[in-house]
Order: structure tokens, then sequence, then C-alpha cells
């Protein structure tokens, strides 16, 4: 059995939009389901892009990554199988949002390791737990679409 992981988004601007729009007595769990939708998206995007939240390339494979990637996978950059990107996936209720890939290697991926640079897809930062500005924006605009409804 696996241990969850729980890595924590800080955004006080997104956490002060979705407490207006909890103050104005909005059903939460559409705005969150629809933040875990915007979130996938954008994470998958970024399989293609090969770049992190705040735009950056990932690091390219090591000579030693590129001599044994099988020759039946996908052969691009964090896609060897396509599992990770396959197990990405959110969950939402009333109060909180996850996103997260079903994967445990998608860990080191975000936080990099020793041997391996740092591939950031969910965190801008992930020693702070921000989201890149853009996935910061993105949410944003979401939440005062689902205001606009509300008043």
């Amino acid at each position: 059995m696996t241990t969850p992981i729980t890595i924590e988004v800080n955004s006080q601007s997104v956490m002060d939009a979705l407490n207006q729009l909890l103050r104005h007595g909005q059903d939460m769990r559409p705005v969150m389901d629809a933040i875990g939708q915007r979130m996938e998206e954008r994470v998958s995007a970024r399989f293609e892009t090969k770049t992190d939240p705040n735009g950056q390339a990932w690091a390219p494979w090591k000579p030693s990554t590129r001599k044994s990637y099988p020759r039946l996978g996908n052969g691009t950059l964090l896609d060897r199988y396509g599992d990770m990107l396959g197990s990405l996936n959110h969950h939402a209720n009333a109060t909180s949002v996850t996103v997260g890939f079903g994967k445990p290697y998608a860990l080191f991926h975000e936080y990099g390791t020793s041997k391996m640079k740092r591939r950031g897809l969910l965190m801008s930062d992930p020693d702070t737990g921000t989201l890149g500005a853009e996935d910061e924006a993105n949410i944003l605009s979401l939440i005062r679409g689902y205001f606009a409804q509300a008043i």
C-alpha cells in the first residue's frame, strides 16, 4: 500500500477570491471541480511544451537516461509510457480541490533529487508551494466568472 503524499499550494489571492464566493453563499463544489479541471488541462499542456509552471524549459535527459530509455517507450521527456500523465487527476469537494498524479514518482520530478534536476509540473516553487503566475491568474479568472454569476 502506498502512503499518500500531500502537497499544499499556497495562494493568498486565490484563497481571498474563494472566500469572497463563499460569503455570497455560493455552492463551492462546482468551483473547486472547475479549478481541478483547469489545473489538469494546464499540467497536461506542460507535457507538450516541456516547461514548468514558470515557463522554464525542463532539464533535458542526462546521457545515461537517454541511453537506458526503452525502445518501446514514447521517447519523450517525462513520458516513458504515458503512465504518469495518464494518472493525472483531481478530486473536488465543497472546501478543497486536490490535483495530482497516481504515480508516486511524480514527486521526484516536482521536487528533483540529488541525481535529477527538478521538472516542475504543479508548483512554481515547491519550497513555498506557490502556483505559477499564469496558473494563478487563470484560476482567479475562473473564480471571477463564478463570482459574476453569483451576484
